[in-house]
Parts: structure tokens; sequence; C-alpha cells
């Protein structure tokens, strides 16, 4: 993409409302604009991400057995009033009522608008589990909402749902998600913890809350050191062999870490780690829930059980927030001079600055490489503007892709380009074949 032809308004100041880091950069880079109070636009930069990230959640999903469906956002409160949940939830759920008197609401989550879904077509033990997920639009009606994407009011979310016999089952489900929750966020290149946490108004006995930990977080989290280098993609670990994957879960689980709901001072555990305890704060990017028969009690999700009689499900549900997910990158991710994106999850791979548009020289050569690089398959954002280099190396350091190929009439005077990586600052001259050759690596 030339960003001549590119829809990139950055700002050089940083917005007043903007209290944390995700939040500043994200207006100065172009990526959201407020529409209202906790409500964004996502432009072409920002919807570039929040596409790469649903793309990884949902690859991770498929891999271990879930089938992808889509909800809709607006659900009937006949559903919410069967499970008994529509005037516990509170004042965050959007009510509405249509022109027929009818009861309606904006989706905060689709736990009843599953268990509908299942119970209709779903009658046999032999059809278990069932297992299901979307990536959707939420809305919660946040009192206060701040902090950008990262505690809005409308949010992109997966939620996925899972339908199984008996607990033992319903037990290696979770452990399933637990581990594609824990190979996700390592694609995404970020360590996110598993922590046990409150269950809050979803339900249910079993929870773990999968936290970045960042200065910015809202609230403060507690872990053994042994958690910022531990190794969570599982390698080796057979999604099939139940007494294995719970091995593989609980020895994940062994080191401490809790929220700050569930922390406690005067655990052993706590005790005994000393100065190997981290007390920092953390941002919640995920959220599994084992809960039973909670629903499908209530709302007769039944099946028949291998002796002919109607059994209640067992129920869970696993969520990511994936517009949140941007936000809390980037807190996990800057510095002074912008953002610095993993490359997983990254805009474009490479920023490509022509130092003199109008040259012949360097227009010719910039296009050279320009195509060069589309036809090796990789993503390039051209910076062919005809503006100052000062603001050229600015806006590329903002919008923070992985690395910079710099081409100027100097360079090419000597046959090489500057090649630049965003995260460690390096710089190096090399030919641009030998670049190319890098980056395609």
């Amino acid at each position: 993409m030339r960003l001549s032809q590119f829809f990139l308004p950055t700002l050089k100041e940083t917005p007043s409302e903007a209290q944390i880091a995700s939040h500043r950069l994200m207006l100065r880079a172009g990526m959201v604009r407020q529409l209202t109070a906790g409500i964004y636009s996502w432009l072409p930069l920002g919807h570039r991400v929040l596409k790469k990230i649903e793309q990884i959640v949902r690859e991770e999903q498929d891999k271990i057995g879930f089938n992808e469906l889509l909800m809709p956002t607006i659900q009937p409160a006949e559903l919410w009033q069967e499970s008994g949940r529509y005037d516990d939830y509170g004042l965050e759920m959007l009510r509405i009522t249509d022109r027929h008197d009818r009861k309606m609401l904006f989706g905060p989550t689709n736990e009843e608008a599953i268990t509908d879904i299942f119970r209709k077509d779903v009658r046999s033990y032999k059809q278990l589990p069932q297992l299901l997920y979307h990536i959707q639009w939420k809305f919660r009606d946040e009192i206060r909402p701040r902090f950008g994407v990262m505690r809005g009011r409308e949010f992109y979310m997966k939620d996925a749902y899972s339908f199984d016999i008996d607990y033992e089952s319903a037990r290696h489900t979770y452990n399933k998600i637990f581990l594609a929750y824990c190979r996700t966020f390592t694609r995404l290149g970020v360590k996110a913890i598993p922590m046990v946490a409150d269950t809050g108004p979803i339900g249910g006995d079993l929870s773990h809350e999968f936290i970045i930990l960042a200065d910015t977080g809202e609230s403060e989290v507690f872990c053994d050191k042994k958690w910022l280098d531990k190794d969570l993609t599982g390698k080796g670990v057979d999604l099939n062999d139940r007494t294995g994957l719970e091995n593989w879960v609980q020895g994940t689980l062994e080191d401490y870490a809790a929220t700050e709901e569930m922390h406690d001072a005067a655990n052993e555990a706590v005790t005994a780690l000393g100065d190997d305890l981290v007390t920092t704060r953390g941002i919640e990017v995920g959220h599994i829930f084992h809960f039973g028969t909670k629903y499908s009690e209530p709302m007769g999700a039944t099946v028949l059980g291998p002796d002919g009689t109607e059994v209640p499900v067992q129920m869970g549900s696993y969520g990511i927030g994936v517009s949140r997910l941007v936000g809390a990158l980037i807190e996990a991710s800057h510095d002074e001079n912008g953002i610095i994106w993993p490359e997983s999850v990254a805009p474009y791979k490479v920023g490509l600055i022509n130092l003199r548009t109008g040259d012949d020289e360097c227009d010719a050569a910039c296009e050279d490489a320009y195509a060069k690089l589309t036809n090796a398959g990789i993503e390039v954002l051209y910076d062919d503007r005809d503006i100052r280099a000062g603001g050229k190396f600015a806006d590329m350091d903002l919008i923070g892709l992985p690395w910079q190929i710099v081409i100027g009439p100097k360079g090419l005077k000597n046959g090489v380009v500057e090649l630049k990586n965003r995260k460690s600052g390096e710089k190096t001259e090399v030919t641009f074949e030998a670049a190319l050759n890098q980056l395609s690596a």
C-alpha cells in the first residue's frame, strides 16, 4: 500500500482525553477515532491489526475442534429471563424495546443464545461434545468508559461455548481451551499468565483469567517470577490424551499466580516465595469458565444419556477480548517514539521510506523495491509522500512496523539501503537484495 493513498490521520500532539499509552498511541497513530463515549470507529491501520489478531484466535480455536458460527448482536429478553440473568445482570446491559413492545437487549455475552441453539437441535449424548464459537461485537454500558478500547462500551470478542455429557468430559474440553489460549497468546507475541479468577456474573466453579503484565493494568496481580520465562506452547501435548493434557495443565499451574480478588498474602506458597513474588499490574485479555448446568437446567438443554434418561448437559464458556488485545499489546510493547508491533499482528511487516520523493533515481529504486517486496508476499507500506524526511521517520516509528527500509540518494550511490529493526533500533546498511532475503527468511 502506498501511504499517499492510505487513510492514516496521525497526530503530533497527544489528545488530552488519553490517560494511558495505548489510548494515546492508537489516537496518534490514526488507528481509531471516538464516535461517542466508549465507542470507536476502527480506521484502516487499526482495522488491519484487529483482523490479524482475530485470525490467529480463529486458527487456534479451529485446531482444537471448535466450529465457528455467528450469532446476532440483539437478543430477546425472554431467553435471559429463562436463565434468571435478565434482572441480575445490572445496568451494564443495554435494554431495548422494539416497536411491538417486545423487550430486547444488545448482547453483552451469548450463553443464553447458544443454549437456545443447542436445545433445539441436539437430542442425544452421541452428538456430544458440541464445541461452538463466534467472533462478534458486544456491548456493555460501562458507567465510566475510559482507557480507549481497553474499557470501551462496544468491543469485539471471541466467545466459545462447550456442551458435554459429564464433568470429566467438560473438564477435558476446558483443558483443551486452556492450552489453545496459551498457544494463542504466544503466537500474538505476549506472555499471558493464567490466574485463578472469580467467576463473576457468568457463574461456575472453575475459572481462569489470562493476564498480560503491564504497569498500566487495571488491577494488581501476583505471580511467581518463574512465569516470566515459562514456555506455554505445550509442545508435544496430545489433545486427545485426557490424562496427559490434565497433567500438563496442572503442571503449568503449579507456580503461584493470582488476581487481586483471589490473592492470599498469608498463603504458605506466597510467603515461601519471598523476593521471587512479582507484584505488578495486569490486563485481562481472556477468561475461561466451566459452569456445569447453570444454564442447561433452567433452559431445558438436556440430552438422552446412555441409559435413556434425560440429562442436563455440562457447559463452559471461553472469551478472548480481540479489540482489547490491540490496546493490551501496545501497553506491553511501546517506547517514547510509538508502538512496537510483534510481527504476527503488525498491520504491515515493512515500512519503505523514500527519502527524496521526486528524485528520479530514488523514485525508480523505491518503485522497484516496492514491487519486489510485494511479489515476495511481504506486506509493505510505502511512504511515497512529498514531505520532509523527519516527518516520515516519526510517522513510521509511531505506527510501529517491525522493519523499515530507507532509500535515499547517498545510499543509492553506494549501492545500499538502510534496514532498521523497530524493536531493537538497530540500523544496518546492506544491499536491497540482502534486506529482501532477510525479510523473506
